[in-house]
């Protein structure tokens, strides 16, 4: 199956949103993604990647480039909203996006890429642990401040 990949418009919001929704099982509403597509579009370290078969998007990520002045850390990527459609897995589409988001990480003078992925997304952590990604010994701390 030919996939290709592309960096997503304002066109495409409703579609990621839809396909996120479903993958995540989240409630992100159309307008509040609109609302901040909008203000981060032209934020050269705001990548939204679409994977699309028979012009359908089937796959999506988000890759934020975090430049640091720390030379060990550098210049690195961060993706998260790793997806696929439920009817294409299965297919290497998930490493074929893998494989692009590296390509534009290395463009962006990354050093490093790093992922976020939700403990029960055991399926995909052993698609990424193929493409080469390691667990941290970190942990991944939140505290909301809303």
């Amino acid at each position: 199956m030919e996939v290709k990949f592309r960096k997503a418009t304002f066109d495409d919001v409703e579609k990621i949103i839809t396909l996120c929704n479903e993958c995540f099982n989240e409630q992100t509403s159309l307008e509040y993604a609109k609302k901040v597509y909008k203000e981060t579009e032209n934020d050269k370290n705001q990548i939204y990647l679409v994977g699309l078969v028979d012009d359908k998007i089937i796959a999506h990520t988000k890759i934020t480039i975090i430049p640091t002045i720390y030379e060990k850390m550098n210049t690195y990527s961060i993706l998260n909203h790793v997806c696929v459609k439920p009817d294409y897995r299965r297919g290497h589409i998930a490493t074929k996006m893998l494989e692009e988001c590296e390509k534009i990480s290395k463009e962006q003078g990354c050093v490093a890429i790093e992922l976020w992925s939700n403990n029960f997304r055991q399926p995909a952590h052993a698609c990424y642990k193929n493409f080469g990604f390691e667990v941290n010994d970190a942990k991944f701390f939140s505290k909301e401040i809303r």
